[in-house]
């Protein structure tokens, strides 16, 4: 409770998961996808009410995954691309119609990934960016477009990373700060994506190398760097 700087308990999910999704949809309510749990990769899905403050079932994913992104759309569908399975990674990418709350299958990656971010550009299209698959850490992106449900390439990174974040700022561009990959390890570096050319640039580093933190766009167009792995 921001008013109170207290945390108080709420309503339990009904299976236990971790490196799942979580969206916000229109009508308030959380969607939680997916996830790895015990073992097994889960197609389940959730729906957290927080006028109640409970869960409830909702539509699976027609493949089970992990480590995939979420994205919500203009239409008020929500994009699940990529991720991973029990000795797989996945190309696939799927749409929840939450007036349905039912999954589809929709147009499928051009490079299996897991472990990338996703961002909604001022265009309406989806920027899917690094990741990792069987062949290595990716510098390649995507952007899916939500009319014709196709994806196409547009620039690549400078450096190959996963567990990064990306960050949609308020002129357009979008901030893609940290990862990793085995030849460089943690990395500090950060990059922008100008979503008018398809290309990417250099921006100032991190004072501190990490992977796995989060980003937050502040009021005032700075943007937050908290945790995650570092040297």
């Amino acid at each position: 409770d921001p008013a109170t700087g207290t945390w108080s308990s709420t309503g339990s999910l009904a299976t236990a998961r971790l490196q799942h999704t979580a969206t916000l949809l229109p009508n308030g309510t959380v969607l939680v996808a997916g996830g790895y749990s015990g073992g097994d990769v889960l197609a389940s899905a959730e729906l957290y009410d927080p006028a109640m403050g409970n869960w409830s079932a909702t539509g699976s994913l027609k493949t089970a995954r992990f480590q995939q992104t979420a994205m919500l759309l203009p239409d008020g569908m929500v994009l699940v691309a990529g991720g991973s399975g029990i000795g797989a990674i996945f190309a696939s990418a799927e749409l929840y119609d939450p007036a349905m709350g039912t999954w589809s299958p929709t147009g499928s990656l051009r490079t299996a990934r897991s472990l990338q971010t996703a961002t909604l550009i001022p265009t309406g299209k989806v920027l899917v960016v690094g990741g990792a698959n069987d062949s290595g850490v990716l510098t390649s992106a995507e952007r899916y477009d939500p009319a014709t449900r196709t994806w196409s390439p547009t620039g690549s990174l400078t450096t190959a990373r996963y567990q990064h974040t990306a960050t949609l700022l308020p002129n357009g561009t979008v901030l893609v700060v940290g990862g990793f990959n085995p030849s460089d390890g943690r990395l500090a570096s950060a990059e922008l994506y100008d979503p008018i050319t398809g290309t990417w640039s250099a921006t100032s580093s991190l004072t501190t190398a990490r992977e796995g933190h989060t980003a937050t766009l502040l009021p005032n167009g700075t943007v937050l760097v908290v945790g995650g792995d570092i040297d």
